[in-house]
């Protein structure tokens, strides 16, 4: 399964089919006006979501590929009747009158600026992951969101899925007993057309869609498809999937950061086309336990391919595997048969959004499944393992002062400088 089937497998792409989620009765006569920053893929499928869950209007909407715009606006005239406003400028997408909330599907180069400037404007937020690019931007993020007291949901949308949830459930009755280790991985093969610099498209501002961030020539490959795996704006496949999987984890187990964490890999298949890691090894020292991350983004992954996604939990007396649909349980012991269990979890974005929509409606953070704090823990939690694997050292984390302890290379890493005009937000 590559990324794109896995989000499109868990989000629905037609209107009231979903009946797991619901909207309170607390001013349901008003729709919310929503506006959406960043027209692309991902920024449609958090929309379609908004709008499947109901009582939302989208009002306003921007990219800064005139393409995106267009086709984004008529895509969503289509689905709610009327065509929102169309903008390049989040800035003046964030002025527009009556605007309730916003969404922010963008990647993640652009999260603080775009967040922090919603936050000034007072509007409730649901901001995809990862939170940031880097750690003090998400510390900043954080801090806006204090300042302002609006409601902020992150887009960790496995919280919602029901074999994880039956994982949790397992675990916590004693299942497997006692946890010493947990593995987690996602291997596949990206597919990667075009990576030859060229001009870009006339549609594209390329200068604005890099912004802050280092600007590199333009390829196909970068551009609105591949960036996730470009270390100048995704980071590589474990900040932008594997993410998930850390998060999911955390949640499960309840952990807070680790801390230490030790990485190593390289780019031994797809050297010239990617300019992160296609092989990982991470290992993230918790204090419970240590959890290891493995990708290998070339071959054939996991000797067994069911296993090529999800998270092992070794107990003492069982180890269990969860992934997106699925539930493997092996006891130990000689002769034991795995029981395994398909599980169904449909709706998870729109379920991920009306609990945002939700809290909203209530003025109720409690409602939230994914709190700006918590996102930062698990944000924070792959870019420190990424600062190892850059810096080939292991990387020790202070979590009360949030910061890197002796290793000046990685702590270099906790905040990257902005480009040109552009400024880093003050913590």
């Amino acid at each position: 399964m590559n990324r794109r089937s896995f989000i499109e497998k868990a989000s629905l792409s037609t209107m009231g089919v979903i009946s797991t989620f619901h909207i309170p009765s607390f001013n349901s006569n008003k729709k919310l006006n929503i506006g959406l920053i960043g027209c692309g893929w991902f920024g449609l499928v958090i929309t379609k979501a908004a709008l499947n869950v109901g009582g939302v209007r989208v009002i306003a909407v921007c990219d800064v590929d005139t393409n995106h715009l267009k086709s984004g606006a008529e895509e969503i005239e289509k689905l709610q009747g009327s065509r929102p406003e169309e903008f390049k400028d989040y800035q003046d997408l964030l002025d527009a009158k009556g605007l309730d909330a916003v969404l922010i599907g963008t990647p993640p180069h652009w999260h603080a600026l775009q967040f922090i400037a919603a936050c000034e404007k007072g509007l409730d937020i649901y901001c995809e992951k990862p939170l940031a690019y880097d750690v003090k931007e998400g510390e900043a993020m954080v801090r806006a969101a204090e300042l302002a007291g609006n409601i902020v949901q992150i887009g960790f949308q496995r919280r919602q899925t029901n074999s994880f949830k039956k994982a949790k459930a397992l675990i916590e009755e004693g299942k497997i007993g006692k946890i010493h280790q947990i593995g987690a991985q996602i291997h596949y093969n990206p597919i990667l057309e075009d990576y030859r610099v060229q001009d870009p498209p006339a549609s594209l501002d390329w200068e604005a869609w890099c912004g802050p961030a280092p600007k590199l020539e333009y390829r196909p490959i970068i551009g609105h498809k591949a960036w996730r795996l470009e270390k100048e704006y995704g980071n590589g496949h474990l900040v932008d999937w594997g993410i998930h999987h850390i998060d999911i984890i955390r949640t499960i187990m309840g952990f807070g950061m680790p801390t230490s964490f030790d990485s190593e890999g390289g780019l031994l298949h797809l050297k010239g086309k990617i300019t992160t890691p296609d092989t990982l090894n991470a290992t993230f020292n918790f204090d419970q336990c240590p959890v290891m991350w493995e990708h290998r983004l070339w071959g054939t992954g996991d000797l067994n391919p069911r296993f090529n996604n999800g998270v092992f939990f070794y107990g003492e007396k069982a180890t269990l595997f969860a992934s997106d649909h699925k539930i493997v349980v092996m006891p130990a012991g000689k002769n034991q048969q795995p029981e395994e269990m398909s599980i169904s979890s449909s709706g998870v974005q729109e379920n991920h959004m009306a609990d945002f929509l939700n809290a909203v409606r209530a003025k109720n953070k409690s409602m939230l499944s994914c709190t700006i704090k918590d996102a930062f823990q698990s944000t924070a939690t792959v870019q420190l393992a990424m600062a190892s694997y850059y810096t080939n050292s292991k990387v020790v984390w202070d979590a009360t002062n949030k910061t890197i302890v002796n290793n000046h290379e990685a702590q270099k890493m906790l905040a990257r400088p902005y480009r040109g005009m552009y400024q880093r937000p003050e913590i």
